[in-house]
């Protein structure tokens, strides 16, 4: 009878006492009790538990808060399966398969599956975790920056989640692997003064990414260190495409002074920079030096080859799924966040300025 139905029997779970989880696990709580306390039906709470959609906030927050009082605790793995779920706001960019590549690394050694999911950016339709949830992976590693509400939503129904490379500033206890930027933007810059560059332009990011800012933030310590003068005229925000970093650099290399070196916030805007010098009939790097960020594998390959920021995407990838499986063991993790450091790959496409 659906009366006498568990928990246990509607999520894969253990028996829980009415007691607030200190008392006789023998009187188990059915989920027909947390329906009628909600005062909702069988169905719905069987929804909640299982993390489908189809329930109003309200009611999902009313029967989580009962679930909770009366001491429901779901074990380590317990229903979930043996899945790595790779979350990512969109799969356009190229260094998406350096990250895929890394995850399924691990994932083979630990013989456990990838499943790699796309959401959407923020405005488009409003992304669900619901399908993610349902799908009750062992941990989710997402690329995809996460709200609050979503952090909450995954720790409601027990899934561990690392955030790879954050955009913003989380709470202490978010896990998380990130890389070097500040580090990586100061030595960029770094490498254009002991140049002899002292014209030198940024390319950053948007200003509500935490990985450009601190990249621009690296860019204006190194400049400072050599005692130039940091022009607000030489910084500009542009977003992270080689089309936008194509529009900047017209700008910066049409100015009376124009920049003998330009620094991006990553190799796509670095691209983009090629191709405006190209049109401005300048030549890389006889007439002006260009250096990236990220390495990715292309950018060894264009004429003159990048000098860029090595980001090691595949390395943050592997050590950001380590830490999601040991969070999906039940294990407690060495160290929530970590970061990874960058380092200067030289190539061709930086010189001495003109003297």
């Amino acid at each position: 009878m659906i009366g006498q139905a568990t928990l246990a029997d509607y999520a894969a779970d253990g028996p829980v006492g009415r007691d607030g989880g200190q008392g006789d696990t023998s009187r188990p709580v059915t989920i027909a009790f947390i329906a009628e306390s909600a005062g909702v039906s069988v169905p719905t709470v069987s929804k909640v538990i299982n993390g489908k959609s189809g329930v109003s906030a309200d009611t999902r927050a009313r029967v989580e808060a009962l679930v909770n009082k009366h001491g429901y605790r779901r074990p380590a793995g317990a229903n979930r399966n043996n899945v790595v779920e790779l979350v990512f706001r969109e799969l356009e960019h190229m260094w998406a398969v350096e990250i895929i590549r890394g995850v399924e690394r691990v994932a083979r050694q630990h013989r456990v599956g990838v499943m790699v999911s796309e959401f959407g950016l923020h405005d488009t339709d409003p992304p669900t975790w619901d399908d993610t949830v349902s799908r009750r992976p062992n941990c989710v590693l997402s690329v995809a920056q996460l709200s609050e509400a979503e952090r909450e939503q995954l720790k409601a129904k027990g899934i561990p989640f690392v955030v790879f490379d954050p955009a913003t500033e989380l709470p202490d206890d978010v896990p998380f692997v990130g890389a070097t930027n500040w580090s990586g933007g100061r030595a960029a810059t770094r490498h254009l003064t002991e140049l002899g560059h002292r014209r030198i332009a940024m390319i950053s990011g948007p200003q509500d990414q935490l990985y450009c800012c601190a990249r621009l933030d690296g860019y204006r310590s190194a400049m400072r260190s050599a005692g130039l003068p940091v022009d607000p005229g030489l910084v500009v925000h542009a977003p992270l495409t080689g089309e936008d970093g194509c529009a900047a650099a017209r700008s910066l290399l049409a100015l009376p002074d124009r920049p003998t070196a330009i620094f991006t916030a990553n190799d796509l805007q670095a691209l983009g920079v090629y191709q405006a010098a190209r049109e401005a009939g300048l030549r890389i790097p006889d007439d002006l030096s260009v250096v990236g960020f990220d390495d990715l594998p292309v950018v060894a390959w264009v004429d003159p080859p990048l000098t860029t920021v090595h980001q090691p995407l595949t390395e943050m990838a592997v050590a950001a799924t380590e830490l999601a499986l040991t969070l999906g063991r039940g294990e407690e993790a060495p160290q929530v966040g970590l970061e990874i450091a960058t380092t200067l790959t030289v190539r061709a496409s930086t010189a001495p300025p003109k003297s």
